[in-house]
Order: structure tokens, then sequence, then C-alpha cells
């Protein structure tokens, strides 16, 4: 009889540890989907030459849980009208951005541009000093001249709170696949 028992319960343990198994493979594939894995497409032409129209990029969440936002990073906002948009990160909290002459200028010194990065020939707002808030971002597009972004009133500056995550891998299409970096 004891034998019986104790088969039943080797069944029973060796059944709980597949579920259990199972159980944490799905919540670690969920995790990492969540966290690096959220796929956003690319609409428009503003950050030509680094992202095409119709190019697909993934989406790292926890780098800003952990961190905020670095000069030149390319990231994911939502816009007050619940559209994510992806644009590069060039003013930080804190300081003032101006626009003169095609360059732009972060309290009064001019900034190296991104690689690709042409010449601005509209200022927009920041053709008069934008001091940024505690908690706000000056973007712009790598497409200077076709980007709708902080230069304009229906973007602006961008609270950390707008800021979804950084774009780390350009997964579509295939033959494009590259990790994206900071400047």
């Amino acid at each position: 009889m004891e034998f019986y028992n104790s088969e039943e319960n080797n069944r029973i343990r060796h059944v709980v540890n597949w579920i259990v198994d199972i159980t944490v493979v799905i919540a670690f594939a969920w995790f990492i989907v969540y966290a690096y894995g959220t796929q956003i497409p690319i609409a428009g032409h503003s950050m030509t030459p680094l992202l095409q129209s119709e190019d697909v990029v993934l989406m790292d969440r926890l780098s800003y849980d952990f961190g905020k936002p670095d000069r030149f990073d390319v990231v994911v906002f939502e816009r007050e009208d619940q559209k994510m948009n992806v644009k590069r990160v060039i003013g930080l909290p804190g300081e003032t951005v101006q626009i003169k002459g095609g360059q732009i200028y972060i309290d009064d010194e001019l900034i190296e541009q991104p690689e690709g990065a042409g010449s601005i020939s509209l200022a927009g707002m920041a053709e008069n000093p934008v001091k940024l808030g505690e908690d706000e971002y000056f973007l712009l597009g790598d497409n200077r001249d076709s980007s709708e972004d902080s230069r304009f009133s229906n973007v602006g500056n961008v609270s950390g709170k707008q800021i979804q995550g950084r774009v780390w891998i350009r997964i579509a299409p295939l033959a494009n696949l590259e990790l994206i970096r900071s400047k």
C-alpha cells in the first residue's frame, strides 16, 4: 500500500513541478516582451536618415524606469493626442535651447549634431531661447526640415511622463535589422 501512495505522490509532484515551470516561463516571456518588445511602427520621414517610414522598431520601457534620457537618445513619447512619436532628445531638464543660424545652442554653446542631421531652416519657437523645466525635454526629428517636434506649439516641450521608452533596435524591414544607438 505504501508503494502506491509514494508513486501517486511522485506523479502529483511531477505535475505540480511541470505547472510551476510553465508558469515561470510564461511570466518571464511576458516580462521580456513587455519590457523590451513593444513594437513601434514609424510613420513619416521625420527621423530620416536613421529611420524610414514603415520601419518597425522595438522600445525598451525599462531604461527610463531606472534612469533618465540622455542627449541624443532616440525615444518614443506620447503626444497630447495619444499618438506615439519617435524623436531624438536634444535638450535636457533645466537647459536653455535656442536655434540660431540653422544650428542648435544649449545654454549658449553650440552642440555637435548627430550624424546625418542637417541644418535647420525653421527654428519655430526655438528662435527665441526656450527654458526647459525640471522634467522637460526638447525633442527634434533627425530630418529637421520635415519634422513636427518641440519647435512647434502642437508638440512643445515633452515631459518625462510622456516619454514611454528608448528605441533600441530596428526589426523591420529585416534587411535593415540593426541596433539603434545614441548619436
